[in-house]
């Protein structure tokens, strides 16, 4: 454990109330590990007092973006600027228990990413029906059960991060990230936390992140798997289209062909031809760098 060099990042986006002792903490927590690390916190243009909190923190990286980003944009300044093999990623809002830290770092030998799966954790009313809907598609895209997704406490490898951070958001990077890992075929650990109550009481849910999520959804899907979409939708047709031609075909004494079997015969092997494009250009992107 002691071996190994750690580049924390911590996005911090108006965060006055707990940005310091976040800090803190994990450092506290880290030197009592007693492995070399290093903190880069990265200000996404707060408009409160956090610049000012951070820049009297010694012994700490502070990056500033110029105006708000998001919070994948903030780990990718962060990914970029960091010294060390190993990334942990944690938020500034103080939910987050650095005690854990230790239990990550056990499986770092045997995984490529390591990620909280918050116990009892569902998040504010608002975002359940996206959130259900997105895990149902992710566990749909990488068939297996992802128990969860948007954790923003990981300690994954920096070569691997940057690898494909080309693909990942500024904004909801967690759910891209992890699956991410997962299609190309590498190692993600689920571990087991217990979170704080997030001291900001104001959730920053707005009705715009609604639309946000169902283009997150249809992202994910263009660039994992479009198989997995134009697969059924042009079975369903070549199936509904030979029934359709059939059916006309007995009851007219095979005298008569249905032509709106044939038209959607002919629409679900174009959207069959399409998916097979769609797959080849999304592995090519994914493997772009």
């Amino acid at each position: 454990m002691k071996s190994m060099k750690l580049s924390v990042i911590i996005p911090v986006y108006n965060e006055e109330e707990t940005v310091g002792q976040v800090i803190a903490g994990l450092k506290e927590e880290l030197n009592k590990i007693g492995l070399e690390y290093e903190i880069i916190a990265v200000n996404d243009g707060s408009t409160d007092k956090s610049k000012e909190i951070l820049e009297k923190i010694s012994g700490l990286r502070l990056i500033n973006h110029p105006y708000n980003k998001g919070n994948g944009a903030s780990v990718k300044t962060g990914a970029k600027n960091a010294k060390f093999d190993w990334l942990l990623t944690f938020d500034a809002d103080g939910q987050h228990k650095p005690e854990y830290i230790k239990e990550f770092i056990k499986y770092s030998d045997q995984y490529d990413m390591i990620t909280g799966w918050r116990q009892g954790y569902k998040g504010p009313f608002i975002r359940q029906p996206g959130k259900k809907m997105l895990h149902l598609i992710a566990n749909y895209l990488v068939e297996r059960k992802i128990p969860d997704l948007n954790c923003g406490f990981r300690l994954l490898k920096r070569d691997l991060f940057l690898k494909y951070e080309h693909l990942l958001p500024d904004g909801f990077y967690c759910t891209t990230s992890i699956l991410t890992f997962l299609k190309e075929g590498l190692n993600v650990k689920y571990v087991p936390i217990y979170i704080n109550k997030r001291i900001r009481g104001k959730s920053s849910v707005k009705i715009s992140d609604g639309f946000r999520t169902i283009m997150l959804v249809v992202r994910l899907i263009m660039l994992f798997s479009p198989l997995k979409i134009f697969m059924p939708i042009a079975m369903a047709g070549f199936i509904v289209s030979l029934a359709m031609m059939a059916y006309i075909m007995i009851q007219t004494h095979f005298d008569m062909i249905s032509k709106s079997g044939g038209f959607l015969f002919v629409a679900s092997l174009l959207i069959f031809l399409f998916g097979l494009l769609a797959d080849q250009v999304a592995a090519i992107r994914r493997h772009l760098q």
